[in-house]
């Protein structure tokens, strides 16, 4: 299909002009809108604008545009049929060939925390519109809505001015995907805002990086952003490393939500998405030594997360292990310089946490999927209650908090160790609750510590008393967990007998 009559709107400039410059010497019209057909003028390209061809003039503050009989009959008009040839012959139609939209930049606005008012502006109505339009019709109309297409479009053109079927029919179905990634992310923030469980729930968002393969090499995988937001791991920069696997994004997720619990500086090494170490001191290079001292074993290959830049001296102590990522807010250039000699290591920086609603979590399951709001509860501190006999130390509960966050961030059924600020042993995702708290304490002797003292958390309730009593066994002096089932009298009791603090939270953090 020759083109002879393009329309270009779009809000990101890239490449606008040489694309301009190409249409132009191919002899294509151009028709555009605001901005963009400024820019094309003040670079020599002409341009007529939308208002010029449809005899209507842009209104309401620019909202109101495109949406004109003009431009969608000129897009949606088949040149094959008649009756579409001559309604617009009789309504001074001209036919579109070509449409290159790129939208308002709705994500990016929601992603850098804009107000609520500036958010519902960014919203493109017209844009949508005509990529639709164009995209119906793409028998005789060709779409474009990613600047980086524009290469293939003036190729395809390049030897008669026209673009193939096959050509058209791909950046459709692109055209499409990009609306409905748009409708989807616009339906999440609206239903964010709301703060409830939306009727109808989209999910969509742009594949930020193809991956070389899944949880598996037989598994085809991508990466997608929905809201590239500072301090989330879709907004990370890669400064350095390999590129980053399936497994690696998964397990670097969960370092980051873990790490950002805490705000005295802190440090968290992942491996399978399970904590091997997390610890908190007065500063990052002090806090990696002592999460690493919980399970260097484990830590092999592990995933390292930091609250903090990452500074000289904690690159020096991790640059002594093999790790697969590490994520920082950011990064002094000495302590790049540092890891820069693992060159297969990966080095992210993700920026400080924007202010945000929470986002969802979307699990899939046969046939649908899963939708719940991220878990940003901890524990209510008024809602703490202290159920034994024995009260505990201020030091106790410390440890019992401490050991809780890290709990909340382990695979069920989960069982953490925890004293001074580090954790000491780690028990994930057993199918009994007292096989978590043999491997937590298994792991606590193995890595040297004594538990004598140590404080115990367990995400959800204790079933039976024989954790306590196991517990006692290894000298823990303090429980925390949420309470709440039919044998908790039993439960007291055996903390009791033992001379064990026991606190309930009243809340638990199921993780699977």
């Amino acid at each position: 299909m020759t083109i002879k009559t393009a329309l270009i709107s779009v809000s990101d400039k890239t490449g606008v002009e040489a694309l301009g410059r190409f249409l132009h010497a191919q002899g294509v019209k151009i028709l555009s809108t605001g901005g963009t057909a400024k820019l094309l003028a003040e670079k020599g390209i002409p341009v007529i604008e939308v208002s010029e061809h449809t005899g209507f003039p842009e209104m309401l503050d620019g909202r109101v545009k495109t949406l004109h009989p003009k431009i969608h009959g000129g897009l949606l008009g088949r040149r094959d049929v008649a009756s579409h040839q001559q309604a617009m012959q009789a309504h001074d139609i001209a036919p579109i060939d070509l449409v290159v939209v790129t939208l308002y930049p709705f994500e990016e606005t929601v992603a850098r925390g804009a107000s609520f008012g500036e958010c519902i502006e960014n919203i493109d109505i017209g844009g949508p519109a005509m990529i639709r339009s164009a995209a119906k019709n793409h028998d005789a109309v060709t779409v474009i809505v990613d600047p980086r297409d524009y290469e293939a479009l003036q190729r395809e053109m390049a030897e008669q001015g026209a673009t193939g079927p096959d050509f058209r029919r791909r950046m459709a179905a692109k055209a499409y995907g990009r609306t409905a990634a748009y409708d989807a992310a616009v339906s999440t923030w609206f239903a964010m805002q709301a703060g409830e469980m939306p009727e109808y729930f989209a999910l969509a968002g742009r594949r930020k990086q193809a991956l070389r393969y899944g949880e598996n090499p037989h598994q085809n995988a991508a990466f997608y952003a929905q809201f590239e937001t500072s301090g989330t791991l879709a907004g990370a920069r890669q400064v350095q490393g390999k590129e980053l696997s399936y497994n690696n994004i998964n397990d670097t997720s969960a370092a980051l939500d873990m790490v950002r619990e805490f705000a005295d500086p802190a440090v968290t090494i992942i491996k399978h998405a399970n904590p091997c170490g997390v610890a908190l001191a007065e500063n990052c290079a002090e806090a990696y030594r002592r999460a690493f001292a919980c399970d260097s074993e484990s830590a092999f290959g592990g995933i390292i997360a930091l609250n903090r830049a990452l500074d000289q001296e904690t690159a020096e102590a991790i640059a002594g292990q093999f790790a697969e990522v590490v994520i920082a807010p950011d990064a002094a250039p000495e302590a790049l310089d540092i890891l820069a000699a693992k060159k297969n290591l990966r080095v992210l920086l993700c920026g400080d946490a924007a202010a945000q609603s929470p986002l969802w979590q979307v699990t899939s399951v046969s046939g649908g999927f899963l939708l719940q709001e991220q878990n940003s509860a901890l524990f209510d501190e008024a809602a703490l209650k202290v159920v034994s006999k024995r009260q505990p130390t201020p030091q106790e509960m410390r440890d019992m908090r401490f050991a809780f966050t890290i709990a909340k961030h382990v695979k069920s059924n989960a069982v953490v160790l925890a004293g001074g600020g580090q954790s000491i042993g780690i028990g994930p995702g057993q199918t009994s609750r007292v096989g978590s708290v043999r491997i937590a304490t298994e792991k606590a002797k193995a890595a040297g510590f004594d538990t004598k003292g140590c404080a115990m958390a367990s995400e959800a309730f204790l079933p039976f008393d024989d954790n306590v009593h196991l517990a006692a066994q290894f000298g823990i002096t303090s429980i925390i967990q949420p309470g709440g089932s039919v044998r908790d009298g039993d439960v007291i009791a055996a903390a009791d007998a033992h001379n064990i603090a026991l606190v309930m939270t009243g809340i638990r953090h199921f993780r699977h």
